[in-house]
């Protein structure tokens, strides 16, 4: 009887010792998963940030340019108001496929 302690004893410490390297190559990998999302995250983020500063100018100027041409500032901005309305439609009627892109990108990244 005790050499079969003996026998399983060694048995259960390996398998102790692979549940705890288990867990942690688990949490290396989840750690690494975050990282790696979340420092893509914040560099799109930053992208998007310095190009709608650039849009907005960029905008405000053929504004104020179309304004000019026609005679009152502010046709210049209900024109491109109105550019942007037609935009915002568009994307409302689209958004279920960019949903599902993004969606879909998403779980790429967490499983590769």
């Amino acid at each position: 009887m005790e050499t079969k302690v003996k026998l399983i004893e060694p048995l259960l410490e390996r398998a102790e010792q692979y549940s705890k390297t288990s867990f942690e190559l688990l949490k290396l990998k989840s750690l690494d998963k975050t990282a790696d999302i979340s420092s893509s995250l914040i560099s799109r983020l930053l992208l998007v940030f310095v190009l709608l500063l650039f849009v907005l100018t960029l905008n405000i100027a053929i504004a104020l340019w179309l304004g000019d041409l026609l005679g009152k500032n502010y046709y210049g901005f209900l024109i491109v108001a109105s550019f942007y309305g037609l935009g915002g439609i568009i994307l409302f009627y689209i958004h279920p496929l960019i949903k599902a892109n993004i969606n879909n990108s998403i779980i790429k990244q967490m499983l590769n």
